[in-house]
């Protein structure tokens, strides 16, 4: 069992639902597998503002946190060590620690905290 699990959810270019459907797919697969924190790439979108899937996959992580189907996410432009939400989730969770895009400032990712 790996305690971090990425999923690349924008490789096939799929629509904003799809996205969504394959995430909610991929995060009770990782809650089996018992992983701890699912890495989600979704790329950031080529506006400068965010794109569609990183947006609205963000969206939904709001919401997935409010039914309480995870316990945070962390945008990868947050995803740094001077962030408190960050350490917590690396004292969770040490083998985070050496995960490429700790301090890189990816928006294109978004990583979430599994319960």
């Amino acid at each position: 069992m790996a305690a971090i699990k990425t999923y690349n959810v924008e490789a096939d270019l799929p629509s904003l639902d799809e996205a969504r459907r394959r995430v909610l797919d991929e995060l009770r697969r990782a809650k089996r597998e018992r992983v701890r924190v699912l890495k989600i790439i979704h790329g950031y979108g080529s506006s400068g503002q965010g794109g569609t899937l990183c947006v609205g996959l963000r969206k939904s992580f709001v919401l997935r946190k409010k039914e309480g189907v995870i316990k945070d996410f962390i945008p990868g432009g947050e995803f740094s060590i001077f962030n408190q939400r960050t350490l917590a989730l690396l004292e969770a969770v040490p083998e985070l620690r050496g995960d490429p895009d700790v301090n890189a400032g990816n928006e294109g990712v978004t990583v979430l905290w599994l319960k």
